[in-house]
């Protein structure tokens, strides 16, 4: 049995606070969890979640940029923050004896962020670098170009850092007006797991975030629609970047589970069918392998995979073939017991991270407003059959489902599979 001490306390102002007391350690790691991602984003500001992540790292009425980052790491601590589709996450590590500091620091971003006009402009700068950056990195374009052309006009297709001219176009007002209608205390989840007691971490938050007020507006979130579509995007590259995947489940849906052990047996690992297949027995590609993403409101499976443009139509084959193979047959009982182990060693594994806990801790209680047990999930991943997941993978990879997006030095009209668009 595992045991789990994760504490949940709610304050007047509706901010929830979530910990897990760990004393064997001298660690603490603690997150402000925001639920509010790019799919919350009207048009003409793109990339304006992102932003604000960037520009509370640029100093407050009390403290400049380079104290907040020197506050933690002097001692001995690391401060972070990332952007997701449908939440924002400002997290640092420390000892534990540091947990008022780390505190103090995060909130005072949070809370009284200067949000100067000429950091704003800098920042504006360097945010415009980090999105020539990823234009400029196909393996990571590839993943946007997916989104966008499987979810077309939906807000789960756009990419979380925006468009050069939304993000050139961001004013402090706008900055101002967007954390005012999504930084509210009823939207916000602090976590921490480590050998600080709850008791302190439900004071610490009192005395931090107590002051908070306010409620953000009802949330309409609209499932997205597949196209089924194909893209490329043409580069001068070495290699052609693809991914090739379906509409999977929203965070909600047990039947990720199943999903997810499909996602490990057939590209999830180095002894996956697809790794195997493709890089193993025939040396086609250096990267290969599948993933999955669960939101609020749909999901998605992905094949991912690099190669020359001489092999790209061959391994894209491959990959449908044995996409196919599992469409018709599902998986062997021995793939679904190996699956189910290799997902239960990582959760547990994931124990000895206290910055693993206080991630799970946070997520789980912006989907689900409880923290799941551990028990609960591998319950549910054991009850897993053999029959289930080839019901979904046959609903899952029919064709009119499969979107394509390529990113590479092809020619317009490749055969493997023709692309729609390019540019």
């Amino acid at each position: 049995m595992i045991r789990e001490g994760i504490e949940v306390t709610t304050l007047p102002n509706g901010l929830r606070v979530v910990s897990e007391t760990v004393d064997h350690v001298q660690s603490a790691s603690v997150g402000i969890w925001v639920g509010v991602g790019s799919r919350n984003e009207d048009v003409p500001v793109r990339g304006i979640t992102h932003f604000i992540e960037h520009m509370l790292f640029k100093g407050t009425a009390a403290r400049s940029a380079r104290q907040i980052a020197d506050e933690i790491e002097s001692r001995g601590g690391s401060l972070n923050a990332f952007t997701d589709k449908e939440y924002t996450c400002y997290y640092a590590r420390s000892l534990a004896t540091e947990a008022d500091t780390v505190m103090d620091v995060l909130t005072d971003m949070l809370c009284r962020s200067a949000l100067a006009p000429d950091e704003l402009a800098l920042e504006q700068n360097v945010v415009l670098e980090e999105i020539k950056r990823h234009r400029d990195t196909p393996d990571d374009l590839v993943h946007d170009v997916f989104a966008e052309t499987m979810w077309a006009r939906h807000p789960l297709g756009r990419p979380i850092i925006g468009t050069a001219r939304t993000v050139g176009a961001l004013t402090r007002a706008d900055l101002v007006r967007y954390m005012g209608a999504h930084y509210t205390p009823d939207r916000i989840v602090l976590a921490a797991a480590g050998n600080v007691p709850h008791a302190a971490v439900v004071s610490l938050a009192e005395r931090y975030l107590g002051h908070l007020s306010g409620r953000a507006g009802q949330r309409r979130l609209t499932a997205p629609r597949a196209t089924g579509a194909s893209r490329l995007v043409r580069r001068r590259t070495e290699q052609v970047h693809f991914c090739l995947g379906c509409p999977g489940f929203r965070q909600t849906d047990d039947a990720r589970y199943a999903m997810t052990i499909l996602d490990m047996a057939l590209g999830g690992n180095m002894s996956s069918r697809l790794f195997q297949e493709i890089r193993e027995k025939r040396g086609l590609a250096y990267s290969v392998g599948t993933y999955t993403q669960s939101y609020a409101t749909g999901g998605v499976f992905v094949v991912y995979g690099g190669t020359s443009p001489a092999t790209f139509e061959q391994v894209v084959e491959l990959a449908r073939a044995e996409i196919e193979k599992v469409r018709r047959e599902g998986l062997t009982e021995d793939e679904v017991s190996k699956a189910k182990t290799q997902l239960r060693g990582a959760l547990v594994l994931g124990l000895e991270s206290m910055s693993s806990r206080m991630m799970r801790m946070g997520k789980s209680m912006l989907y689900f407003g409880r923290v799941v047990p551990l028990e609960e999930i591998l319950a549910k991943v054991d009850a897993v059959s053999c029959d289930r997941i080839r019901e979904m993978a046959h609903a899952m990879f029919a064709d009119e489902n499969l979107t394509l997006a390529t990113v590479g030095p092809l020619a317009r009209g490749t055969a493997a599979p023709a692309a729609a668009a390019a540019n």
